[in-house]
């Protein structure tokens, strides 16, 4: 805390004057005080016990009166077991208004010249983006500003997974049962239109293996290889065999990605047509969220990057070479397995073409940091490919991390794509303007307003609820969305906070003008004045440590907290009506910083602030 420097330098010549000691201050601990106790903020004292050979109540006293009787900023202090406990002067907390009143892009640090990747979203093209992609893209989106906030030079990216038997699932089923639609002919949203013939792959799929089931083969199958098991059980077990080795519609599919492979005119035709409709959902998607990208990395480009790293690995006898002729390397040494990285056909795995696309980047970018958002159920991967980029010598191996995070549930349960119960992320967003929507015609508040103008402030509304409501979790969490409580006006929720802005610009539009020069003469604030003060001198750390941490749950948890704050000086403070012109120009000036940095806080997670909500 910047603000504290002076007073952190009065502890230091209060242990050099009391006792004849030299302190740094990175040997200086410096909180604030627990709500339990009397002050502002508090020093810790237990490692001087050692150094100084005496009680932390006979430290805590001495330097306590040295500092009350040679800082004006301390007025009174209490020492408690090794903490002691200071009271600031009402002077101290007007100075720090002042001070953050007169600092342009308050809470935002200076260009530090590192170079930052952010990867998020990294969809397939078979589906629409749905409730997962959404934590995923708040996760990496927030982060990204949140870094730059910090003073990095950030890129966004993300790898779109357009190859695969998933993918070639789609353009069999569209050529199967699409009759020749496109997304304009039939009136629906390229991905959402895509997406639907991946569902009707599975429905098909899984008609052609109930009737195999009931079929003699099927019956012939199960009667040799059930091994005791009931049907159901058996048939549940051996789908995915089924689909590699009997089901028609498998071969298919397989019979397509081969052709892809091999870069057959009439397949790439269909590939390239169908990703476009995709493409465009997506980008109208990321456009009502509010994202954006710096690059694509499309892993049909992608896929055969990372061979020349297996070979340069295998040269330096970082990788081995089976009789069969594929490569692998072992982790044994670090705790984790063997892990394939060329199969004996030549072929690459996951992992060779996420060593291949680093190095990409990194030759695109020339970045020290690389952030992948992705899942928890991915750990383990990143691991991996963390240890085998170090042992290859990256530059930037040192600067990998994976930003994890728990699967997104609905109250009803989990999601299914192939299934077609997945929420969409357009879906679920409509569903919360609309949930905002039915929030608004019951308090009536801008119900005078022009329908456009309230569409509007019902969009920031409802995405805001969505946004905050996942992004508060910290990230590792699993977590339950529920739109339903996601707009509650009361709760830890996006709206809940975005009424106390609005409540402030109130406060400035009935202020109108004020003469700030009369904040000069307001010498003696009230308990909610300081603790106001005390929440948005806090900012600039808050935003330090959620850029260290890759955690945006605590910037979302610090805005909820000031405009709780805010709340409550609104309540017990007379503002406009104060006492006095000083007051009411004090408390002015308190209320519209306290806006400054809500809307900075919203910015920075990705959500917007309305005039009047």
């Amino acid at each position: 805390m910047e603000f504290l420097n002076e007073v952190k330098e009065g502890f230091i010549q209060a242990v050099k004057s009391c006792f004849d000691t030299d302190l740094n201050s990175g040997e200086v601990l410096i909180n604030e005080t627990r709500k339990e106790f009397k002050g502002d903020f508090t020093f810790v004292i237990f490692p001087l016990v050692k150094k100084l050979k005496k009680s932390p109540a006979e430290i805590g006293d001495m330097l306590g009166h040295w500092l009350v009787e040679n800082l004006n900023e301390v007025v009174g202090f209490e020492t408690i077991q090794g903490f002691l406990n200071l009271t600031l002067s009402d002077e101290f907390w007007i100075r720090v208004l002042r001070q953050i009143n007169s600092t342009a892009d308050y809470g935002s640090f200076p260009a530090n010249g590192q170079k930052v990747l952010v990867e998020f979203a990294s969809p397939n093209t078979n589906k629409p983006l749905h409730l997962g992609h959404i934590r995923n893209i708040l996760l990496g989106w927030s982060c990204s500003k949140i870094l730059k906030a910090n003073g990095f030079d950030v890129k966004n990216v993300q790898v779109i997974n357009d190859r695969g038997i998933a993918i070639c699932k789609s353009m069999l089923a569209w050529q199967k049962f699409g009759n020749h639609h496109t997304p304009q002919s039939a009136g629906v949203k390229g991905d959402h239109f895509v997406g639907s013939f991946y569902v009707k792959f599975e429905q098909a799929f899984v008609e052609e293996y109930k009737i195999f089931q009931q079929s003699d083969a099927g019956q012939k199958l199960y009667q040799s290889e059930g091994n005791g098991k009931s049907p159901e059980v058996f048939f549940k077990e051996f789908k995915n065999q089924y689909f590699n080795q009997y089901s028609t519609l498998g071969a298919a599919a397989k019979e397509m990605l081969i052709k892809w492979e091999q870069g057959d005119p009439d397949t790439i035709v269909l590939w390239k047509m169908m990703n476009s409709w995709v493409y465009e959902g997506f980008n109208a998607t990321y456009d009502q969220m509010g994202v954006s990208f710096d690059a694509l990395y499309y892993e049909s480009e992608t896929y055969l990057l990372g061979k020349k790293a297996i070979e340069s690995g295998l040269n330096k006898g970082i990788f081995y070479k089976e009789p069969d002729g594929s490569v692998w390397i072992n982790l044994e040494d670090v705790g984790m397995d063997r892990k394939i990285l060329l199969r004996s056909d030549g072929t690459s795995v996951y992992i060779t073409q996420d060593i291949g696309t680093a190095q990409q980047r990194y030759e695109d970018f020339g970045v020290e940091k690389m952030i992948y958002t992705v899942a928890d159920e991915q750990d383990y991967h990143f691991k991996v490919l963390f240890e085998i980029l170090k042992r290859l010598e990256e530059p930037f191996a040192d600067g990998l991390y994976h930003l994890s995070y728990g699967m997104v549930d609905l109250p009803s349960g989990r999601m299914k794509s192939r299934e077609g119960t997945v929420v969409d992320a357009d879906d679920l967003m409509q569903e919360v303007i609309e949930e905002a929507r039915s929030v608004s015609a019951e308090r009536g508040e801008i119900a005078a307003l022009p329908q456009s103008e309230q569409d509007e402030i019902l969009r920031k509304i409802g995405l805001a609820a969505l946004k905050f409501f996942i992004i508060k979790v910290q990230p590792r969490k699993r977590m339950i969305f529920d739109p339903k409580e996601s707009v509650d006006m009361q709760g830890q929720t996006g709206p809940y906070i975005q009424n106390a802005y609005v409540r402030i610009q109130s406060v400035m539009r009935k202020a109108s003008s004020f003469d700030t020069t009369l904040t000069d003469e307001y010498t003696t604030l009230s308990e909610f004045e300081k603790t106001l003060i005390r929440n948005i001198m806090q900012m600039p750390d808050v935003i330090r440590e959620a850029g260290k941490t890759y955690d945006p749950s605590i910037l979302a948890n610090y805005a909820y907290n000031l405009a709780k704050e805010y709340h409550r000086f609104y309540h017990e403070v007379r503002i406009l009506n104060a006492e006095t012109d000083a007051a009411r120009a004090f408390r002015t000036t308190l209320s519209e910083n306290t806006g400054k940095v809500l809307l900075k806080v919203f910015d920075l997670l990705g959500m917007e602030m309305p005039e009047r909500m």
